[in-house]
């Protein structure tokens, strides 16, 4: 039970390519934005559907996969854990910043509408 105690499971599409940044030291960090939707009927019988965008991190073998495995659209799992961030802009504003440390990622295949598939 102890694994539940941070854990975040998502399936989501990428809004954009891996940005990844290697370090002197030779660590590697792949981010990517990740969407997840949900759609529901609202009082007057409206489909209504909520975007939600989570920032994901990814280091070393992992950055290393997502970079040559996703591409923006594409639908992925991920399963990760939350890690809080506060630091101080340029401005002097304190600013807060919640991202998912990914542990573990599963690639969906296109549907391929071929006949010969």
């Amino acid at each position: 039970m102890q694994n539940l105690r941070n854990s975040v499971r998502l399936i989501g599409r990428l809004g954009i390519d891996p940005e990844v940044k290697e370090f002197s030291e030779g660590k590697k960090l792949a981010r990517i934005s990740l969407a997840t939707t949900d759609a529901y009927t609202d009082a007057n019988g409206n489909k209504v559907e909520d975007t939600q965008w989570h920032n994901v991190v990814a280091w070393g073998k992992q950055a290393d996969l997502v970079q040559s495995l996703l591409k923006k659209g594409q639908e992925v799992a991920i399963e990760g854990k939350l890690v809080s961030k506060t630091y101080t802009d340029k401005e002097g504003n304190k600013r807060f910043q919640t991202e998912i440390v990914m542990k573990e990622m599963l690639l969906f295949a296109k549907a391929n509408n071929s006949a010969n598939a």
